[in-house]
């Protein structure tokens, strides 16, 4: 799979396992797909993904940029990611002191089991998320949000502590019924897995491990959706979706880009390369004492040839990283980009000064120990195996040995605190919303938020701030402190930003990529918008 980093196992670990990599897909009551160029039926849609959701409910995390195909916020984004009203007649107004905002809901909007939303099911999920029995890893993205209330049926008001300028992206989460889970454990509930939204398509099935099958809702407000189903496939091995696809099993397919260029001269299908923040890198964690030694992360940071893991790993589908906020962002600091190739020589120079010097087979020692470590990657992920194994050739030049370890999720999990991991993540929206729990102190240890525990006073500062100002110059000017402080402390060396790659079959038309978070199996990938995709 091309993705799926994990900050913490609820919200972000997909499932990866538990089903028969051999078994085609098969709709209810319909024979396998058919080749690329007979599709099974002219109304059904078939994607697939390398990850599955833990849970179909918004407010334990599924879908909350929005896009979820099941559900909707109060705002939506459109194809140039800007925002636009979802569920509200409009934007929300934002008060003169940037601490209430206010929303007025459409009419008629109906949940896919007929019943209307109102006022009270926005504020039943906003409090659901901000209750701390419910296990949603959203609270502390809502850190500001000190109300919210419902004066009548058709509007709600948002009570913030403080000013936070992006708070109106935060609306984008799926709004749930509270009638389905009011009285509820919410952790628990049926609804996690058979969901109830006001979205384009409602749940028909959902087979873990293989396939969830989505059903048109005619009565969706924005209108009729143009096709009757959409079932996506889930195939957690990125070779095995490959050749799924050249079986003509689905209609977009996301694959490794090296994969998906084999699809290049097939005439029967396109190559989708859209754009996105989503970064890759290795995490190194502080309590391994070789990889929380300053000299070792900033040797490596020089060593890795970024620019060659863009073209040979990735065919050209990315830039190099070099943190992240992404380079065209308006929060980017320029300051911290390097060489895109390697500087061996400046890596020895860093490796020398701290008293590593070459040992055995070319591997340095300080002090008896040996510069070697080890580190883990997702196995059914080829993409960050080939990072891996770049970063360790880039390494061994400069006598730091690295052992590359294709793990399960499972696996890696224990071995968070002790070894290094090819992580990735990144959102398009604001540099708040993952950084915040990634690189902060409180988050240390957290899961896959923060796993290598790294902490800085400067960094919690800078990201505080960053929060907490409503000015765009003061939240530029602590974004840039952050940045700085990241690349002197390397507690991540980054490698690149990717370009997802999709293909997609020729016949598909309505296909519009738009920039993308990490974050895109169900939610957020190219078929966001796939209720309006047609046939030739």
């Amino acid at each position: 799979m091309i993705h799926s980093a994990r900050l913490s196992r609820r919200p972000s670990r997909r499932l990866v396992a538990g089903f028969a990599v051999g078994a085609l897909l098969v709709l209810a009551g319909c024979a396998p797909s058919p080749p690329a160029d007979a599709p099974a039926a002219a109304d059904t849609f078939v994607v697939a993904t390398g990850t599955e959701p833990d849970t179909l409910n918004p407010v334990l995390n599924y879908g909350v940029d929005g896009a979820s195909l099941i559900f909707d916020g109060l705002v939506a984004r459109d194809a140039e990611n800007r925002l636009v009203p979802g569920l509200a007649t409009a934007l929300p107004t934002v008060s003169a002191d940037g601490r209430t905002v206010t929303a007025r809901l459409r009419a008629g909007v109906l949940f896919h089991d007929g019943t209307p939303l109102t006022a009270a099911d926005v504020v039943f999920t906003y409090r659901a998320v901000l209750d701390p029995k419910v296990d949603s890893t959203l609270r502390s993205d809502l850190d500001m949000l000190a109300s919210v209330e419902a004066p009548d049926d058709a509007t709600v008001v948002f009570r913030l502590r403080y000013a936070y300028a992006p708070f109106p992206q935060r609306l984008a989460l799926g709004i749930v019924p509270a009638k389905a889970l009011a009285g509820q454990d919410v952790n628990t509930a049926g609804f996690n897995r058979a969901p109830i939204g006001t979205g384009p398509y409602r749940l028909e099935s959902w087979t873990p491990g293989d396939r969830l099958v989505l059903a048109a809702n005619d009565a969706y407000f924005g209108g009729r959706p143009a096709n009757r189903r959409v079932v996506v496939a889930f195939v957690a091995d990125d070779n095995v979706r490959a050749q799924r696809s050249r079986a003509g099993e689905f209609d977009a397919v996301e694959l490794a880009p090296k994969l998906a260029a084999g699809f290049d001269n097939d005439a029967g299908y396109r190559v989708e390369r859209v754009p996105t923040a989503d970064y890759r890198g290795v995490m190194l964690p502080m309590g391994n004492p070789v990889t929380a030694d300053p000299a070792i992360r900033r040797a490596l940071n020089v060593a890795v040839d970024r620019q060659a893991m863009v073209r040979g790993v990735l065919g050209g589908a990315g830039e190099p990283a070099y943190g992240p906020v992404p380079p065209g962002s308006e929060y980017a600091e320029p300051a911290v980009a390097g060489k895109p190739g390697a500087d061996p020589a400046a890596a020895t120079a860093l490796l020398d000064a701290a008293g590593w010097t070459p040992g055995a087979g070319g591997i340095r020692v300080r002090d008896g120990r040996p510069a070697r470590f080890t580190l883990m990657y997702p196995a059914g992920d080829s993409l960050r195996k080939e990072l891996a194994l770049a970063v360790t050739a880039d390494a061994k030049k400069v006598g730091i040995e690295i052992t590359p370890a294709g793990l399960t999720w499972d696996a890696i999990d224990t071995r968070l605190g002790a070894d290094a991991l090819i992580m990735g993540y990144g959102t398009p929206y604001d540099p708040d919303f993952v950084s915040y729990k990634l690189f902060g102190s409180r988050f240390a240890g957290q899961g896959y938020f923060n796993p290598g525990r790294y902490r800085s006073e400067v960094v919690d500062r800078a990201l505080q701030q960053g929060r907490d100002q409503a000015d765009p110059a003061r939240r530029r000017a602590a974004y840039s402190a952050f940045q700085k402080q990241l690349a002197a402390d390397v507690p991540w060396v980054f490698l690149s930003y990717l370009r997802h790659t999709y293909v997609v079959r020729a016949s598909v038309a309505g296909v519009t990529p738009r920039v993308e978070p990490h974050e895109h199996d169900v939610a957020n990938s190219l078929w966001w918008n796939i209720h309006t995709w047609t046939r030739r």
